[in-house]
């Protein structure tokens, strides 16, 4: 059974409720002051908490997540190795394959051509040579006859760390979010290429080009570009590109975005931080590199590189997100560019969690949505 399978977690509240009950059945029992009796206390309390931690880890888990898999969980995944499924539109040199497809969860109706298609994808990039998994998203009016010469408008999502891409599709909800947004006349239909930035699993690269490492940042900025180029129809101008990501997916979506002008015009940082930590889950990311430390490091950048002609929006709450002020100083940092556009929009409370972002989701779609065109 799967990380993430609901049977699991019900077999580990049920065992942990057995536990409990069982300690408090057993505890007159073991009163006794011998060895036998003093170790049995001990085992059952830390049998029972156990079962108890394991209980709430996995109810987390679901609610927010964190991990895809047991070999995500213990750090066994390294996202090579993956079987395709090859249908048409896929050849075996594609740099998309397509593994699955499904009708956006909410939307029932019995026309294919109504409701939008999310596809499960493996992606390889041609240079960079990453490959991931990930989820593309396709508006019901890109399977519409009238729109079969259509280009349409993309935009990359990105999780946070250690995310998983199936979180984008069923608990942030951007799919389903994006089509009744857009049924409702609020936003274009738009592609959306859902995927975590996390491409080297169990590494947090921080969308680094890491030195003798994966090349995060030109997979991001390069090769998915032209792999779903490849693939769907859509525009290779920048104004047709926009990327956007909560926590760690923000800071890559903004960083991208300024690095890559030329590849996107619009970026969305829900609750970003803005310049790359180094602890135990990204290791040495630069290898003493100072200028890519520099680079990484986006008050430096927009103080110290030619500012990109793209327009930014960033988030945050006032009491509940940690990056309150940060973000305060980096839209002060980007009016003083006077080519960089920012607008933010600043919640009156909300943590780092998944509830904020799915408040602010609609909104950043429509402000993604005016930014970018179709052809």
């Amino acid at each position: 059974m799967g990380l993430t399978s609901n049977k699991v977690l019900m077999l580990a509240i049920v065992f942990a409720v057995v536990l409990f009950a069982g300690t408090v059945w057993l505890w007159p029992r073991l009163a006794r002051q011998s060895w036998q009796a003093i170790g049995g206390r001990v085992g059952l309390l830390l049998t029972t908490q156990l079962a108890i931690f394991a209980s709430v880890g996995l109810a987390a888990n679901q609610a927010f997540g964190f991990y895809a898999s047991w070999a995500d969980l213990f750090g066994q995944e390294n996202g090579q190795g993956v079987v395709v499924d090859h249908i048409a539109g896929g050849g075996a040199n594609s740099p998309i394959q397509v593994v699955s497809t499904s009708r956006v969860v909410g939307v029932s109706s019995a026309l294919p051509t109504v409701a939008g298609q999310v596809q499960k994808v493996d992606i390889i990039g041609r240079t960079t040579h990453v490959g991931t998994p990930a989820f593309v998203y396709l508006p019901p009016e890109y399977f519409q006859p009238q729109n079969r010469t259509r280009k349409f408008p993309v935009t990359v999502v990105l999780t946070g760390y250690p995310g998983t891409a199936q979180a984008l599709v069923d608990k942030l909800n951007y799919p389903s979010t994006a089509q009744k947004l857009s049924k409702d006349g609020k936003m274009q239909p738009m592609i959306l290429v859902m995927l975590r930035p996390t491409v080297a699993p169990p590494r947090d690269t921080e969308c680094v080009d890491v030195p003798g490492g994966p090349q995060t940042e030109s997979f991001f900025g390069k090769d998915l570009r032209d792999s779903v180029m490849a693939q769907y129809r859509v525009d290779k101008t920048p104004a047709s590109w926009g990327i956007m990501g909560d926590s760690t997916g923000g800071y890559c979506a903004l960083k991208i975005a300024m690095h890559y002008p030329k590849a996107y015009a619009a970026a969305v940082g829900l609750s970003p931080y803005y310049k790359a930590p180094i602890d135990p889950t990204t290791g040495d990311l630069f290898h003493g590199n100072k200028n890519l430390q520099n680079r990484a490091n986006l008050f430096w950048a927009i103080q110290h590189l030619p500012a990109p002609e793209t327009s930014l929006l960033v988030t945050s709450s006032k009491v509940g997100e940690h990056n309150y002020k940060d973000t305060l100083k980096f839209i002060k940092a980007v009016q003083d560019s006077n080519v960089t556009r920012i607008s933010s929009m600043i919640l009156p409370s909300g943590g780092h969690n998944f509830n904020t972002w799915r408040r602010e989701i609609p909104s950043a779609l429509q402000w993604m949505s005016t930014k970018l065109v179709s052809h």
